[in-house]
């Protein structure tokens, strides 16, 4: 295959993903969605942190489950990726068999999860102690699955029986076991890098992990982790309930679109230049490293 000719086998969002044969090579662009839509501004060296982030943690939790990262070393990827414009922000990936569940872990209470307490005293379902604030610390975090929407349609929130089931239709006789190890090792992932990033001045409330199989059958952690794209990150500093907290992700991206009519899906320079600015400082406050 010549330098030219490699395209994305599948594009995301944000993402793009190469086939390289007996792996695959997944490309974290610097565009930005926000409400499912992609914006026409691009964020610079977003998808790099997004890269960077995710082999930090990956590194971090193999004593729990294995990753699908090989390397991030450009090198060691096909003749096509040793470009400037992908230098940083590509991850050299095990092929998986995606499981089709978004594993949503929340520790606090905000976003949907806080709008759906205040309705009904539940989160997905699940009960929580009543007089709980917004951005309150939950007792426990919970697991909150959602099925896998395709690009342009919404992830459906289900329940763990109803992930059950899910994962029963297309793996028989697996469900149950699936279903039960995807929540485990989601709470396990979340608790241990939740702790860590507290004792580095971030608070994770939120997130969530994708999970695959790999050749042997065994669930392997694949795609992003605990990135501001996939995560809600707030400074431990400051923290207060009782209303919503500053973030360190595309918050004041989402802020001035909802604030803004007739936007076109375009962002002014100053919301870009602060949306990066808290990407690159959540990188640097978790790792203890700037990004060059």
């Amino acid at each position: 295959m010549s330098v030219q000719e490699m395209k994305p086998v599948k594009e995301g969002k944000v993402r793009e993903i190469y086939d390289n044969g007996d792996s695959l090579i997944m490309v974290a662009t610097d565009r930005i969605s926000c409400f499912d839509v992609i914006l026409k501004n691009e964020v610079t060296k977003k998808g790099t942190v997004l890269t960077q982030m995710s082999k930090f943690w990956f590194g971090m939790t193999e004593d729990i489950l294995p990753n699908h990262m090989l390397s991030v070393d450009v090198q060691d990827m096909p003749e096509y990726f040793r470009q400037d414009k992908f230098d940083g922000n590509s991850m050299l990936c095990r092929k998986l068999e995606m499981l089709p569940v978004e594993c949503i872990v929340r520790g606090y209470i905000t976003g949907s999860g806080w709008a759906s307490y205040e309705k009904t005293g539940k989160v997905c379902g699940i009960r929580l102690p009543e007089g709980l604030k917004e951005s309150d610390k939950l007792p426990e975090p919970i697991y909150t699955p959602s099925t896998k929407a395709e690009i342009g349609d919404h992830d459906e929130n289900i329940s763990y029986a109803e992930s059950v089931d899910y994962l029963e239709k297309r793996f028989p006789g697996k469900g149950e076991e699936y279903a039960s190890k995807l929540r485990d090792y989601s709470l396990m992932l979340y608790k241990k890098c939740a702790e860590y990033a507290l004792s580095r001045g971030i608070i994770i409330a939120d997130t969530k992990f994708e999970f695959g199989l790999d050749e042997k059958g065994n669930i392997v952690i694949g795609d992003e982790m605990l990135t501001p794209d996939s995560s809600r990150f707030w400074p431990a500093e400051g923290y207060e309930p009782g209303h919503g907290q500053p973030s360190f992700d595309k918050q004041f991206a989402r802020d001035w679109l909802k604030a803004n009519t007739g936007h076109d899906w375009t962002l002014p320079q100053d919301i870009v230049d602060k949306t990066i600015e808290k990407y690159l400082q959540a990188y640097q406050l978790l790792t203890g490293k700037e990004l060059v």
